[in-house]
């Protein structure tokens, strides 16, 4: 009897119909995972802690950008469901663990939910389940963390169950690559784990990439993200003392570009956003640090662009005072609080720092956001503009480029400080 089988009949001595897949998470990677699992015929059940969340789902209201509630209710009668019974998971033939690895209070990895949602795996185990983690962590994480706490029950890795590390890959608002047709790289604890693992994401994702085991498939996901976050601090470097220099910095971008190899085009803005590069290439550093030295390029490029915020803050003030005004007596309009352009995800946007720092120095903040209804800064909502056409201001500072914002869009004789360079060449605006 095979793995697949010696889990079927695992399950059905338990009692209860058979699960192809349980995701545990149901936020931006979880569901769009199963999404794609359950279009392709596999039964599904999200797992997800919060009772809101899984009542909205069966409800057929979606939380997330990238999944409307049209295609939602598709997935429900495709044969998805939402749980917040973790003993689902005792019928599953897969496990997929998707849950959040944010940054703790010291600047470390936080694995709580890692190791929370391991820990109920491992309270419903069955020989022959697959387990899979595929949030982001550090090298060894799925071998020394969650591992024993799996192995807690009795059962071994590798040997009464398959265990592999699968890195998460998802891009919100991305209108190219979802999670069909993005590379699934695929680290096993052992061939057999590896193997197990391919065969359920190549069921409803185009290539699966075998990696020669877990700590690889980790590293994967930090070297793809830790090299965006370097890159991003060396135009945003660049972009502090091009102004210095007379240097139109977009413009130099846009001819680099012209090369055909050897460079990649990245840009500057008022920081990083979003679940993985103001983050992920923090547990890599963590991870270093533990050898006994520091990763010197990832600390440097957290630091440029962790102050960046403050640049645009130096700046907005700068452009008020050319016009006679001081910022603590000024009204700045923010346009754009989400991390990327044209959806509503506010993750570790870099709005929020500067809206703070704005505030701190005593300026009157409002914001406008299609994507974002209320928006809160220390615990106090900010005011929203509804409209730009005639909207009060002394300075609009563009954060985030949404589509809709564009040069006709702006109010008439409101000066602008633009930080995506989305709008050069407009009159009355200025980039970063």
């Amino acid at each position: 009897m095979n793995a697949k089988d010696t889990a079927v009949a695992s399950i059905d001595h338990q009692g209860g119909t058979p699960v192809d897949l349980v995701v545990v998470g149901q936020g931006y990677v979880g569901l769009p995972l199963a999404q794609a699992a359950v279009a392709k015929g596999l039964t599904v059940v999200g797992l997800d802690r919060s009772q809101y969340v899984v009542d909205a789902l069966n409800s057929g209201s979606s939380h997330i950008d990238d999944i409307a509630d049209a295609e939602l209710a598709t997935m429900v009668e495709q044969g998805y469901s939402a749980s917040a019974d973790a003993s689902v998971q005792a019928r599953a033939k897969a496990i997929v663990i998707c849950v959040p690895t944010p940054l703790s209070e010291a600047g470390g990895p936080d694995l709580t939910a890692v190791t929370s949602a391991a820990a109920s795996a491992a309270e419903h185990l069955r020989p022959g389940t697959l387990v899979v983690l595929e949030s982001t962590t550090y090298p060894g994480t799925t071998e020394e963390v969650v591992r024993p706490i799996l192995e807690g029950g009795g059962l071994r890795a590798g040997t009464d169950f398959h265990l592999a590390f699968s890195p998460e890959r998802v891009d919100p608002g991305n209108p190219v690559y979802g999670i069909v047709n993005t590379p699934k790289v695929v680290g096993g604890l052992t061939p057999e784990c590896t193997a197990a693992a391919s065969e359920l994401y190549g069921r409803f994702i185009d290539r699966v990439v075998p990696a020669k085991g877990t700590r690889e498939a980790e590293m994967a996901k930090l070297l793809e993200n830790t090299y965006r976050h370097v890159n991003i601090a060396l135009v945003n470097e660049m972009a502090v003392f091009c102004r210095e220099l007379g240097v139109d910095l977009w413009d130099a971008i846009g001819l680099a570009k012209t090369k055909p190899f050897g460079y990649q085009a990245f840009y500057p803005g008022p920081g990083v956003g979003g679940h993985c590069i103001p983050i992920d290439p923090n547990y890599l550093s963590y991870k270093v640090r533990t050898l006994g030295y520091p990763f010197r390029f990832v600390e440097l490029a957290q630091e440029i662009n962790n102050r960046m915020p403050e640049y645009v803050v130096s700046r907005a003030m700068s452009r008020l005072n050319e016009n006679g005004l001081a910022l603590s007596r000024s009204r700045v309009l923010l346009l754009g609080v989400t991390y990327k352009p044209d959806i509503a995800d506010q993750r570790e946007s870099p709005a929020e720092p500067v809206a703070k720092k704005l505030i701190d120095a005593g300026a009157e903040v409002a914001y406008h956001d299609p994507h974002v209804a209320t928006w809160k800064i220390a615990g106090n909502e900010v005011e929203r503009v509804e409209t730009l056409a005639g909207a009060k201001a002394d300075l609009i500072v563009l954060l985030t480029n949404h589509s809709a914002y564009t040069a006709d869009a702006l109010p008439e004789g409101v000066p602008v400080l633009d930080t995506r360079g989305s709008l050069r060449g407009t009159e009355g605006v200025e980039t970063l």
